[in-house]
């Protein structure tokens, strides 16, 4: 595998061949089918596409418009300084959480925990096989949360697949005791309504709350009944993890939600929230679900309260993670506009579809509204073969500027500025090029997220990434240091 310094940012003229033969049709008319999310339980997604498109790859990797297969390419001030490839976990690897000097990694057959003392050696301490995509991953203190939402047998790590139409199925969220950290003890499970696709902590001195999202409701599923308009809320008593419950399941969306189409084309029916990150300092939350954005209060944790809801009916599609800015007045959507299974970062699809949308939050207390400013995506065209979606990402801690990491399968992972809402831009980045060029396939980095002054990714084939962003803009976050973090239970970085 090779390396390569760009000095400039490719502008790639791919993917027009794709729309003209009908290959983005149904992805930017169809209704909610649209955007089934994240890959399943399969590791990848592989898709034929035309030999005309694979052509056109082939002579935009010899033109060097593209990076090569597997070739790694990236921005003068991003260093590559460590890959560990999958080991004994082969699925799809997915999110990561962090506690001291360890990793732990996400995969829909269990999680890895990895030394991280030295960023340029990482060290694998445990690999626990716990099959149930996809596997969604938090830390505090002793306990590990790990999310299941494929239907299981039951609830232990021995489970095989079984259909949800069958009553005894189950799916929801596991917890593990974590305090010997070679050797992770399973304790506790809690069944929740149509599964756990992520989970957002709210930890608590005595306890930790845990919100559950999860979506996709069906007659057919005695467990996953319409309507499903809500998250779940588990408590879980730290000395007692295994006293788990539900204590609450608020309703979010009194309306139904967006309906999706015919009503609005290309555009999820919401029956749920995909993600939701919290700020605990600010007493605030933001919610990714499907077809709306939310911001409420998590003053009551067992009560969240709406305080406002937007949609974007014209370009986006699904709406999947929401990150907060450091001052808590600017809010970062993610659309995963072909479910994280199509090839949309191109000049077909554009620079509105498939992109992050930046809100910024005006006013005070419960009569805040968050106010659309733009979009940002990257402008790197991937190949018709790649399949790449605006995905999980972290800001970067540094005081007066609004910075931000993420990952995009296989666009790669982009370092952008936000501080000013209306023109955010692209400062570094990296990525690797095709996996293939004869089939879509799903690969890339899941997450990228900032610790302690390095750049920690978990590519859904490639395994596990250290970056180190050397830049002036960036440089002040390396002396912020954290002993826990889980992105979506975002810190005041500066004020603990």
């Amino acid at each position: 595998m090779t390396s390569l310094h760009t000095t400039r940012v490719r502008r790639r003229r791919l993917g027009v061949a794709a729309a003209a033969a009908g290959l983005f049709a149904t992805l930017l008319t169809a209704g909610t089918a649209v955007a089934t999310p994240d890959p399943g339980d399969a590791p990848t997604t592989r898709k034929g596409i035309s030999a005309g498109q694979e052509a056109e790859a082939t002579a935009a990797i010899q033109s060097g418009e593209i990076p090569g297969v597997d070739e790694i390419v990236h921005s003068p001030n991003i260093k590559h300084l460590a890959n560990v490839p999958k080991d004994a976990l082969k699925g799809t690897n997915s999110d990561l959480a962090f506690q001291g000097k360890y990793a732990f990694s996400g995969n829909y057959d269990g999680f890895v925990i990895y030394d991280i003392s030295k960023p340029s050696s990482p060290k694998t301490v445990a690999q626990v096989l716990c099959p149930g995509s996809q596997n969604d991953i938090t830390v505090s203190g002793d306990l590990l949360f790990l999310s299941t939402d494929s239907s299981r047998s039951d609830d232990s790590c021995a489970s095989t697949s079984q259909p949800a139409t069958e009553k005894s199925s189950w799916e929801g969220m596991k917890i593990f005791d974590i305090s010997d950290k070679t050797n992770p003890k399973y304790v506790a499970a809690v069944e929740t309504a149509c599964g756990s696709h992520t989970h957002t902590l709210v930890p608590k001195r005595s306890s930790v709350y845990v919100y559950v999202s999860s979506y996709s409701p069906n007659e057919a599923f005695p467990d996953c009944q319409p309507p499903h308009d809500g998250i779940s809320v588990i408590k879980v008593p730290r000395s007692a993890p295994e006293e788990a419950r539900i204590v609450n399941f608020p309703v979010l969306f009194s309306d139904g939600g967006n309906p999706g189409a015919p009503t609005n084309p290309g555009v999820s029916k919401t029956t749920g929230c995909h993600d939701i990150t919290v700020l605990p300092s600010k007493d605030l939350a933001a919610g990714a679900c499907m077809g709306d954005g939310l911001l409420f209060s998590i003053e009551d944790p067992e009560n969240p309260k709406i305080i406002d809801r937007v949609q974007d009916n014209v370009n986006f599609a699904f709406w999947h993670s929401a990150t907060f800015n450091q001052r808590a007045n600017k809010v970062v959507f993610t659309d995963e506009l072909g479910g994280g299974g199509a090839a949309t970062c191109n000049e077909a699809i554009g620079p509105k579809r498939g992109a992050d949308g930046i809100y910024d939050i005006v006013g005070r207390g419960d009569h805040r509204k968050l106010v659309f400013r733009s979009y940002f995506k990257i402008d790197r065209h991937q190949a018709d073969a790649e399949v790449c979606v605006a995905h999980n990402g972290s800001i970067i801690p540094v005081k007066g500027r609004d910075l931000m990491v993420q990952a995009w399968y296989q666009g790669g992972i982009s370092v952008w500025d936000f501080t000013n809402s209306a023109a955010p831009k692209e400062i570094a980045f990296f990525e690797r090029g095709p996996v293939t060029l004869d089939r879509v396939t799903t690969a890339g980095p899941w997450s990228a997220y900032y610790y302690n002054g390095h750049i920690y990714s978990n590519d859904i084939a490639k395994g596990f990434d250290v970056l180190r962003l050397d830049d002036r803009r960036t440089d002040p976050a390396k002396k912020v240091r954290m002993s826990e973090l889980n992105v979506q239970t975002q810190p005041d970085y500066f004020d603990r």
